[in-house]
């Protein structure tokens, strides 16, 4: 076993448990600063294919620009009434110069010349370029990949998420003003603590999921 655990399977188990579609958020619960820090690293190490990291990730604070959104989002109260929003938005295309900066900072990074990445460059520009690759959709599946960490990461800590993908993507870009930097509104995640009375918890409402023997199939 290695000796780097930093949870039991025993926790992992109790965080995912504990972990749903929170609908009723308090709004007078706030996540510290210190976990919110954590979950911002969350965001900067998620993974991503090649490590471009094609996304943006809004973190909303102000309360009006909130209001809006809520208005562009069926009027969901969790973009209002959760301690954070955040706004998942992916890069609307793969250009050239993004690859560049990427393997920019890698040799920055790992102290190396850069030079040595040519083949690295060759390789991602290769896949890059293939005119059959639908960027913006590609780019969208690794911000689901942020998207989960990201969830993840708030139930180790006992702090509550939504996802929400109820919401109009063109509005969201207008109101961030995403249409001018080439990124495109994915996702939203509303991310705080339960209200004693959502009905929609698991203690009230069990989750249901097919069993493990339907879902998941051993190749052996």
């Amino acid at each position: 076993m290695s000796s780097h655990v930093f949870s039991t399977p025993q926790q992992v188990t109790e965080a995912l448990d504990y972990r749903y579609a929170t609908k009723v958020f308090d709004p007078s619960r706030t996540i510290p600063p210190a976990n919110w820090a954590s979950l911002e690293h969350s965001l900067v190490l998620s993974p991503s294919s090649f490590g471009l990291q094609p996304w943006r990730f809004i973190v909303v604070e102000n309360p009006g620009t909130r209001a809006t959104l809520r208005a562009a989002a069926w009027n969901q109260p969790q973009i209002t009434d959760a301690s954070h929003l955040v706004v998942f938005a992916a890069k609307l295309d793969l250009p050239q110069a993004h690859i560049d900066r990427f393997l920019a900072r890698t040799a920055e990074v790992r102290k190396t010349d850069i030079a040595k990445l040519d083949g690295y460059r060759k390789m991602i520009l290769g896949f890059t370029s293939n005119p059959q690759l639908p960027k913006l959709a590609w780019n969208s599946r690794q911000v689901y990949l942020a998207l989960g960490f990201f969830m993840f990461a708030a139930a180790t800590q006992g702090i509550d998420t939504c996802p929400l993908e109820g919401i109009d993507p063109p509005k969201f870009d207008e109101v961030l003003g995403l249409q001018t930097e080439g990124f495109n509104t994915v996702v939203a995640c509303a991310a705080g603590y339960r209200a004693a009375d959502d009905k929609s918890q698991p203690s009230t409402s069990p989750k249901v999921r097919f069993e493990a023997s339907e879902i998941v199939r051993y190749v052996r």
